[in-house]
């Protein structure tokens, strides 16, 4: 386990109604043993043991390295008060390990991780990933045939939201919305409907050759192109960090573009970033969450980033939720800043909790992928009394309550999780800037008021 933390816990009891997503398919709970892997199946754990691992595949290593920690620690931090409220209402912690692994940013080493946390830990359910191409590989191979619940804190492609082999499954879901709607945003920003002295009439865009690149150039073209705009090149580069760029740079640059959309991962940026402008004298750049990055400043230099703005699935700074996390999160771990997607790690630990405590709470059989996907939904859409996340007492109280058959409705780090039909929910984004020593959001544009293209 590469970098690996593991954070103990404990245990639970568990569940009653449940909304499902794709068809809303009701799936029963199957007696089964203590915690038995049965050929290629879900990873069975009787609910009157009440205890489950959770497991997370993080980028640790390659093109996203920078982020997993973050990652790592926002996800621990939610099962930390997962289960010290798991003690206070039911006697025992819920979660005995949190066990994360490494995906080196790719998908055959994340699908080998994905493989080892469901064949040799049995997990029921896992945190991750936060690439789309990573997420993608490691639900369509791993998770959805084993019967595993998988939550993304990072995945925004729009395949995922109508992935075939999930269509019926209903066990793919994520914390953080759709480029759907980031790509809207990014093209409002270009066009010069956010900032009155920004605005471009011409744009091509680079990006990773992987869902997450794909599926935001694609939205943003469409969207930009919708406003007046002009997209001269969409210009795909390896998954693999490579060495240059020149080829997709001459391409992508060859009408001068006023503006050139980076839809990739930090390792890639930095290095195409220095060749655009010492190669080709070409400084015009906007960026997207996957961009938004340290390393990124470090290597190409505040003079040519400072000001230059882009998007990023954000958070409402107001949020009760999100000020609990932000003081929990900086008071507990070693970390000088929060990147995205450190908030929707943390949502997602809280709503697999969450759901395995529903589950204990309401008598289920046995605590496997699919009856933590039922209790999905239930803990976690509206219709019950809302709960703020970040703070372990407020779990107490939803714990209490779900003891007690009352509804919750648990309310997020990252915004609302209210998981629709296909496991998506909808997610402010945010506007951003470098600054000579990080980043800045300059503006947040509320999940309702991004118009649908």
């Amino acid at each position: 386990m590469s970098d690996t933390k593991r954070s103990h816990a404990g245990t639970t009891q568990a569940q009653r109604h449940g909304m499902n997503r794709r068809g809303f398919i009701k799936t029963a709970g199957v007696a089964g043993g203590a915690l038995a892997l049965t050929g290629v199946g879900a990873p069975r754990v009787r609910a009157q043991a009440a205890k489950v691992n959770i497991g997370q595949i993080a980028p640790m290593t390659g093109s996203a390295a920078e982020f997993g920690p973050f990652y790592r620690d926002g996800a621990r931090l939610a099962v930390n008060q997962i289960n010290q409220a798991a003690k206070e209402v039911f006697g025992h912690e819920i979660i005995s390990e949190h066990i994360v692994e490494d995906t080196n940013t790719l998908p055959t080493p994340a699908i080998e991780s994905a493989r080892k946390l469901v064949e040799a830990d049995g997990v029921p359910a896992m945190i991750g990933a936060w690439s789309s191409g990573v997420t993608v590989a490691t639900a369509t191979s791993v998770s959805i045939p084993n019967g595993v619940l998988q939550i993304s804190n990072g995945s925004t492609s729009p395949l995922i939201t109508v992935l075939p082999e999930d269509a019926q499954a209903d066990l793919l879901f994520r914390t953080t919305s759709s480029d759907a709607l980031q790509g809207v945003v990014a093209a409002q920003l270009a066009a010069g409907e956010i900032m009155d002295d920004y605005s471009n009439k011409t744009a091509a865009t680079i990006f990773v050759n992987n869902p997450y690149g794909q599926g935001l150039s694609n939205a943003f073209a469409r969207s930009f192109q919708l406003r007046g705009g002009t997209v001269q090149a969409q210009v795909p580069h390896p998954e693999q960090v490579q060495p240059t760029y020149k080829s997709q740079l001459a391409v992508a640059l060859k009408d001068d573009p006023d503006i050139l959309v980076c839809c990739s991962y930090p390792g890639h940026t930095a290095t195409f970033l220095k060749e655009s402008r010492d190669v080709f004298g070409f400084t015009n750049w906007q960026f997207v969450d996957g961009n938004k990055s340290q390393k990124v400043l470090n290597a190409v230099g505040a003079e040519d980033l400072v000001g230059k703005m882009g998007t990023a699935p954000g958070s409402d700074p107001s949020l009760p939720a999100y000020q609990n996390f932000q003081s929990a999160f900086m008071s507990q771990f070693d970390h000088d800043r929060i990147v995205p997607f450190t908030n929707s790690a943390y949502d997602a630990g809280a709503s697999i909790g969450l759901a395995v405590a529903r589950a204990i709470a309401t008598g289920a059989s046995e605590l496997d992928g699919r009856t933590i996907r039922d209790n999905l939904r239930p803990v976690a859409n509206p219709g019950g009394t809302r709960i703020d996340g970040g703070k372990p007492e407020n779990f107490a109280q939803a714990m209490e309550m779900l003891r007690n058959g009352e509804d919750i409705n648990y309310s997020g780090a990252a915004g609302a999780c209210d998981f629709d039909e296909n496991g998506d929910v909808k997610t402010p984004i945010a506007i951003w800037r470098f600054t000579k020593d990080g980043t800045k959001t300059v503006q947040i544009q509320g999940a309702t008021e991004i118009p649908a293209e």
